[in-house]
C-alpha cells in the first residue's frame, strides 16, 4: 500500500498544479487574452498538442507549470497580448491561479470532514470539567465557554487549541472566550496540564456539535482558515529564528510524510478509506499553502507581479506614458532563478535525509 500511497499523494500534485494554472488558463481566455502554451511541469516536453492558438505539453520535470500568454513578459504589438489588456483584467488573470487553489483545498476538506466524522463534530466549546477542577471552582471557566483565542491567535479547530498552548512554554496565556455571545478576557491565565492515569491533559472535556451540512461546511472552512494560518506562522518562525531551513520540506518530504500518516492510519484502523482521507487531509492543507504562497510579495510569485502591476500602472498614469514590460520581465526572471536554485538545494537536502538519515 505504500506504492499506492505515493502515486495517489503524487497525482494530487499534479492536480494542484493543473487547478492552478486552469485558475490563469480559463480566466485569460475569458478576458480575450491569447495563451500561446499551457504547459503541466516543467522542462523537456514528453507530449504535446496544439489546438487552435494554444500549445498544450508535459513536461518531465515534476515542478510547477505554466500557462504563457502573449505579451507577458515583453512588449506585443498582438491587441490581445496580457500587457495591453486593461488592468483589472490582468489582476482578475494573475489571481486566479490561487483562488482555485482555494478552492480546490475547501472542496477537499469538505470531503474529508463528509468522511472522516460519523455523528458529530468536535467543537471548541467547554462541555463540562473533570472533579475538583480549579478552573471551574474559581469560575474562571464555565461550561458552554467556546476558545476565542490565545495570544491572541484564534482558534478555529480544536487541534488549534493544543497547537497555541504548546507554543507557549510557559503556561501562562491570554485566553479569550465567548460567553453568551459576549468576549471574556481572561489575562495572565495559568493552564496547564493534569495527570490523570498516567496521561496528561486538561481538566475539561470538549463538546461536539451533532454533524450536519451547516456544521461540515461551518468546520471545513474553520479547517481552511487554520490552514491559511499555518502558512503565515511558519514563516514567523522562518523569520524569528524559531524555525531553520532544515525545518523545510519539499515535494519529496511531503509525499514522504503523507504517505507515513496514511499507511499509520490504515494500520491502525485497518481500513484503506481511512489512510486515504489522511492524503486528503495533507492535501487540503498543500492547496491553500500553494493559493497563500503564491500570492507573497515576491517577484515570479502571482503575488510579486501583482504589486509590479499596480506600481506600473500607477507609475504610467503619473508619467503619462507606458513602461517597457522587459524590465519588470527581467526582475521575475531572475527571480524565477533564485527560486529554482532554492527549489533544488531543498529537494536535494530532502533527498539526503530521505535516504541518508
Amino acid at each position: 500500500m505504500v506504492v499506492f500511497y505515493i502515486v495517489l499523494a503524487i497525482l494530487l500534485f499534479g492536480v494542484l498544479i493543473l487547478v492552478h494554472e486552469f485558475g490563469h488558463f480559463i480566466t485569460a481566455k475569458l478576458s480575450g487574452v491569447q495563451v500561446n502554451e499551457f504547459s503541466l511541469f516543467m522542462g523537456p516536453a514528453i507530449w504535446k498538442k496544439q489546438k487552435g492558438e494554444t500549445l498544450y505539453s508535459l513536461r518531465c520535470i515534476p515542478i510547477g507549470g505554466y500557462c504563457a500568454m502573449e505579451g507577458e513578459d515583453g512588449e506585443s504589438d498582438n491587441p490581445r497580448a496580457f500587457g495591453n489588456a486593461k488592468v483589472w483584467k490582468r489582476l482578475l488573470i494573475l489571481v486566479a491561479g490561487s483562488f482555485m487553489n482555494f478552492l480546490i483545498g475547501i472542496l477537499i476538506a469538505v470531503i474529508f470532514s463528509a468522511c472522516y466524522f460519523d455523528d458529530y463534530v468536535p467543537s471548541v466549546r467547554i462541555d463540562s470539567f473533570m472533579d475538583g477542577c480549579p478552573y471551574y471552582a474559581e469560575e474562571a471557566l464555565l461550561p458552554g465557554d467556546e476558545f476565542y483565542s490565545i495570544d491572541g491567535e484564534r482558534v478555529y479547530i480544536l487541534n488549534d487549541f493544543y497547537m497555541l498552548t504548546e507554543r507557549n512554554e510557559s503556561n501562562i496565556y491570554d485566553i479569550v472566550v465567548l460567553r453568551d455571545g459576549e468576549k471574556v478576557t481572561l489575562n495572565d491565565f495559568e493552564l496547564k496540564l493534569s495527570d490523570y492515569d498516567g496521561s496528561q491533559r486538561y481538566d475539561f472535556y470538549i463538546g461536539s456539535d451533532a454533524k450536519t451540512v451547516g456544521s461540515i461546511l461551518s468546520y471545513s472552512w474553520d479547517l481552511c482558515r487554520d490552514f491559511s494560518r499555518l502558512v503565515r506562522l511558519g514563516l514567523q518562525d522562518l523569520i524569528t529564528g524559531k524555525a531553520s531551513i532544515k525545518d523545510v520540506g519539499g515535494p519529496v518530504l511531503i509525499v514522504q510524510a503523507v504517505t507515513e500518516a496514511a499507511v499509520e492510519a490504515q494500520q491502525e484502523t485497518q481500513s484503506v478509506g481511512l489512510g486515504i482521507l489522511q492524503v486528503l487531509y495533507f492535501f487540503s492543507f498543500i492547496a491553500i499553502n500553494l493559493g497563500v504562497m503564491n500570492l507573497l510579495p515576491i517577484p515570479a510569485l502571482d503575488g510579486g507581479r501583482v504589486v509590479c502591476l499596480l506600481v506600473t500602472a500607477a507609475a504610467e498614469k503619473l508619467l503619462r506614458r507606458k513602461i517597457n514590460p522587459k524590465y519588470e520581465g527581467y526582475l521575475h526572471a531572475g527571480f524565477m532563478i533564485l527560486l529554482l536554485i532554492l527549489m533544488a538545494v531543498i529537494a536535494f537536502k530532502d533527498i539526503f535525509q530521505l535516504f541518508g538519515g
